[in-house]
């Protein structure tokens, strides 16, 4: 399975919203990892992703997420994942990432 990414920039917040869902993983991360970057250096706003249809993610998916988020910071910006399923969070929480991103909601909001 593959991953789709669906960006709306929210003018009233000022900020990217951004739907995630499928599979994120070795064979694809780089694409995720360089559309992110694609929005961010076209508004250097913060980064809201929902991550409610979002099924799986690997080391390298959470590398990805941690490299958008150091570019994400260089402006002073923020980026918030929200509705992480319980057992997407788990693995945040293992690698202590939950500490990182501004962890938001659950898959039950």
């Amino acid at each position: 399975m593959d991953y789709t990414l669906e960006a709306k920039f929210d003018q009233a917040n000022k900020h990217w919203r951004v739907a995630i869902s499928g599979e994120v993983d070795i064979f694809n991360s780089t694409d995720m990892k360089k559309s992110l970057t694609d929005l961010i250096n076209e508004k250097n706003t913060d980064l809201v992703l929902d991550c409610k249809r979002l099924d799986y993610v690997d080391s390298t998916a959470l590398g990805a997420l941690v490299g958008v988020l150091k570019n994400v910071k260089s402006y002073g910006g923020s980026m918030h994942l929200r509705n992480v399923k319980p057992s997407l969070l788990k693995l945040f929480k293992i690698t202590n990432l939950d500490k990182v991103f501004v962890m938001e909601g659950d898959v039950n909001d």
